[in-house]
Formats: C-alpha cells, structure tokens, sequence
C-alpha cells in the first residue's frame, strides 16, 4: 500500500512551560473543549434573546441561567464521558485497577458517556429550577456540533482515533507503531481519517442541519424536534463513521480482527454501533412525537 498523504508536522500541545520543575502545556483537545463551551454559550445567548422562536414567545430560561447551567454540563460531560468510557469499553481494567478511574489526564473520555452526564445534569438543573425539559433539551441541542466539529479536529492533531487501514487518496500515514501496526500491509500503512469523517458528519453538517431547523424551520415551536434530529442525526453518524475507524483495541482478537462488540453469524456490530442504535431509536421516536405549540 502505497501513502498518499503523509501526516502533517503537528503537535498536540500548542506551547508549554516549565514551573518549578513541573511542566505545563496547553493542549488542542483542551483548547477544543474550552471553544466548544464557549462557542455553545453564545449560541444559546443568541436563541433565548429571540422569543419569536419559542412557544408562546417564552424561552425556557434567561441567559443568566444559562451560564449557571454550562457548569453542570461540563460536570455532566466530564463524569459522564468517563465513567461512559470505564463501564463501556474496559470495565474488567478498571475494575482490577479503580484508582485509575480518576485518572481522567491519562485519556478515555466516551461520547455517549459524556451524553448521558448531560441529560441527567440538565435534566436535576430543569426539576431545581422549574424549566420545561424539551425546550431546554432543545436548546442545548443545536449548541453542540461545534464542539464536537473541534473535538474531532483535535483527535486528529493528536494523531488518535484514527481509522482502519486504506489506500483511497485521502488515506494519511498517522505516526505511532499501534498506527502503523498492520500487518497486511507492506511498507507504510495509511488509514482512514475517521476523526475528519466525524468532524464533517457529527460537526458540520448536523450543525448546519440543526441552525437550518431552528431558524428558518422554526423547530423550536416543536419541543423535542431538534433534540430528535440530533440524537438521530449523531447516532447515523457514529453508526456509518464505525464502519471506517479502527476498532477499539480492547475488542480486537485473532478471531476477530474488526473487533466486533457483538457479532453472530460473521456480522456484527462494533461497540460504538452499539451504542448508536439507541440514540437512533430514541431520537426518531421524539421527533415523531414533537407538535407545534
């Protein structure tokens, strides 16, 4: 297999320092996580200072509120994410080994993990604060293809995530010997970069998708509407973008070298499918149910 693109000269950390002998660097995925905050934060600003876009002209909240929610997110996506990621796709590991659970600098952060926290800060947020769930669940909706356009960008910046071995144009040689660890090809090995498949999928395009119904659709008028096509829209996305990313090693066996979750008959799923399908479900079903008001 011959490469095409050869990984660009990229570093994970865009600059650190030395203090008292401690070295401290800020790094992409961090910086990813910070802009995807924020930019989430305006785009909600903006929504709740248009009252023309929800039922009765009534936003579910006041911008001041929303600031107050952001802070049960992050705690909801960072508990959520990990924890996701220990019951998920290694919890035998974990199990021999629970300090590491705290170890959230090491890396294994899951989405569907970092979902769930989400909901169920928002949803604890909601009841203490009398809210209605589905405008709110709404709006926090639309804000997330961002971040998760930036997310995807940095885990291809960090050279991690990437996708199963190809030969198509766009194939990258990612640097690393679990990257290069193919042992049906000779020479160098080029993947796919499923980060940017992801980026496009779950970012760009279910971002714009979801601007589109809000604002020139008006879905808000439809509580649950836009949470359905995200959860549907992201759940279609990770299904189809599973198909082209590399297993997770944990899964990975002699006897099943797609690394399979779950498989009968010589198909299967990977656990990120898995996962995926009741995302999918769930979301068309609420949006199935949502009705203008």
């Amino acid at each position: 297999m011959q490469a095409v693109l050869n990984f660009p000269d990229l570093s994970p950390e865009l600059f650190s320092i030395s203090l008292f002998g401690m070295e401290f660097a800020l790094r992409w995925y961090a910086l990813a996580y910070i802009a995807g905050i924020v930019i989430a934060w305006r785009l909600g600003v903006i929504a709740l200072k248009r009252p023309a876009l929800w039922p009765e002209k009534a936003p579910p909240m006041q911008p001041a509120q929303l600031e107050d929610l952001i802070t049960w997110i992050i705690l909801g996506v960072i508990l959520g994410g990990r924890l996701g990621f220990v019951l998920f796709y290694q919890p035998a590991y974990y199990l021999s080994n629970p300090i590491e659970i705290l170890m959230v600098w090491q890396g294994g952060m899951a989405f569907h993990g970092g979902l769930l926290g989400v909901v169920v800060a928002s949803y604890i947020y909601a009841r203490r604060h009398q809210i209605s769930i589905l405008p709110l669940a709404d709006l926090i909706a639309h804000t997330v293809p961002p971040g998760l356009l930036l997310g995807r960008v940095a885990n291809f910046i960090n050279a991690e995530l990437w996708g199963r071995p190809s030969d198509l144009p766009w194939a990258f040689v990612f640097p690393g010997a679990a990257a290069q660890n193919c042992p049906e090809v000779i020479g160098l090995c080029a993947r796919h970069p499923s980060q940017l498949y992801e980026a496009a999928l779950e970012g760009l395009l279910l971002g714009a998708l979801l601007l589109w119904l809000a604002y020139r659709r008006h879905a808000f008028l439809r509580p649950g509407l836009v949470t359905g096509v995200f959860m549907t829209g992201y759940g279609a996305s990770r299904f189809i973008v599973e198909f082209f990313r590399q297993p997770d090693a944990q899964f990975v066996s002699a006897g099943n070298p797609l690394g399979l979750a779950w498989q009968m008959g010589g198909y299967g799923l990977t656990m990120g499918q898995l996962l995926s399908l009741p995302m999918i479900a769930f979301g068309l079903w609420l949006a199935s149910r949502a009705k203008a008001k």
